[in-house]
């Protein structure tokens, strides 16, 4: 169930005093994730459901320096233990010149509530922006732990 540890994998953990169940459901509603986005460059969703699933296609508007947007494919799906999507441009024939980057949510029940696992995992990300998105793991690493954060406190 655990991202491959490799130079590729920023991992961060909260024990966070709320289900797997409750987590899950936030985690797996594009249109919160805005409202818990550490980063802050999450926008809004376009055109999802309310509910992840695997294989599923979601949109997001986005904002660093400059708007844009993504897309993303649920790839790793298990109800209220994991949840994975990997982002991609949005255009299909931009896919092999950009993108790739992972987004991993594992949840474990704990004593006081629920370990949950993000991970940003750069493996499969293109080998033309892989060098610079590298270049932000660590504060990709802050924002994550925001993110955490921010989910506790929408929930607790």
């Amino acid at each position: 169930m655990s991202a491959p540890a490799s130079k590729d994998v920023v991992t961060v953990e909260r024990v966070i005093p709320a289900s797997p169940a409750q987590i899950f459901a936030l985690i797996a509603d594009p249109h919160r994730h805005q409202d818990i986005d550490g980063s802050g460059t999450v926008r809004a969703a376009r055109g999802v459901p309310s509910q992840l699933k695997l294989g599923e296609e979601f949109g997001m508007d986005m904002h660093m320096l400059v708007p844009y947007a993504m897309k993303s494919r649920v790839i790793e799906f298990e109800q209220d233990r994991l949840l994975a999507w990997q982002t991609l441009p949005p255009y299909a024939f931009a896919e092999r010149l950009a993108g790739g980057r992972i987004w991993r949510y594992e949840l474990e029940p704990v004593e006081g509530g629920t370990l949950v696992r993000e991970s940003w995992d750069i493996s499969r990300e293109s080998p033309l922006t892989k060098p610079l998105v590298k270049r932000a793991a660590q504060k990709t690493r802050r924002a994550m732990a925001r993110t955490l954060e921010r989910i506790e406190q929408l929930l607790v």
